[in-house]
């Protein structure tokens, strides 16, 4: 068989051309989805179900966990006492949504999300600062002992010795967090080993570390929703968008493409004959406190 790069016979101009139908030529998915508008335009959309407008909105859905944490995050900043921290803030709207901030609010983000988080949250009055990514979690937060009345993470790394110490007495600390066990189907239906360890974020491993740390969690759930695909197309924009799933595909390179082109077709034939791919998109939430 010939790479794809070799068999790919016409282009399409998805400007005006509507998605492929599931039992489409394989090359038209593949074209298709390299050209696809990159949108949303930030990674926790797509842990949220915040797909409206997305180019595959239509073929691709995601549950939405049962509790609504903007209205958790609001409610602990109206009831802190004193300056909030958010730990991976993205492009700094959703925690500037959560406002009127209380003085001396601070929020931490890496990569370019930083210069973005800056110019939304510094007119504010929020203290932006970068700091180094971690999927262990052990990033030192640069902040004093104590500072913070209640500090939020949503979807970000965190450290739960950092998140104990930078919490003032009797201060309540908030999490949801993506269950490790996220998109485990689909790097088995490509025949792509994880790129993590799928029981490194756990419910079970969240609590223990916070306990660990000294805090008291008051709330502990989690959340068994799916991520489900319809067709070829869906798979690979979501691929694109999900940079870390199968970081070889991230682009959709020719190249990586022909690497992958067994696994491809294979999940192609699966959706052209009338079938969906249900993958697991688990969600975890935990609420803490630190003693007085």
């Amino acid at each position: 068989m010939l790479p794809v790069c070799a068999t790919i016979s016409h282009m399409l101009d998805v400007s005006i051309a509507p998605a492929p139908a599931p039992d489409a030529p394989f090359e038209d998915h593949i074209e298709w989805a390299r050209n696809a508008p990159a949108t949303p335009s930030t990674p926790s959309a797509l842990f949220t179900g915040g797909l409206d407008g997305a180019p595959v909105d239509d073929r691709l859905t995601i549950d939405a966990p049962e509790w609504d944490y903007p209205a958790l995050a609001r409610e602990v900043v109206l009831g802190s006492t004193g300056a909030v921290l958010d730990i991976g803030t993205g492009d700094g709207d959703f925690f500037a949504g959560l406002g009127p901030l209380p003085k001396g609010s601070a929020a931490t983000e890496v990569g370019p999300a930083f210069l973005t988080a800056r110019r939304r949250l510094e007119p504010i009055g929020v203290d932006v600062r970068r700091v180094e990514p971690s999927w262990a979690g052990d990033v030192l937060l640069p902040f004093f002992d104590g500072q913070y009345s209640a500090v939020l993470s949503r979807f970000s790394a965190i450290d739960p010795d950092e998140v104990g110490r930078v919490l003032e007495p009797g201060g309540t600390f908030l999490t949801e967090q993506v269950d490790t066990r996220d998109g485990i189907v689909l790097n088995k239906a490509l025949g792509v080993p994880l790129g993590w360890d799928p029981d490194g974020v756990t419910l079970d491993v969240i609590s223990d570390g916070l306990v660990a740390s000294g805090l008291e969690v008051v709330e502990a759930t989690e959340y068994a929703g799916t991520r489900t695909f319809k067709d070829l197309s869906s798979v690979l924009w979501y691929l694109r968008m999900a940079a870390w799933q199968v970081p070889d595909l991230a682009e959709l390179s020719p190249a990586a493409v022909a690497r992958h082109e067994a696994g491809l077709r294979a999940l192609h034939m699966h959706f052209a004959t009338g079938n969906e791919l249900v993958d697991e998109a688990p969600r975890i939430l935990v609420k803490a406190r630190r003693p007085f």
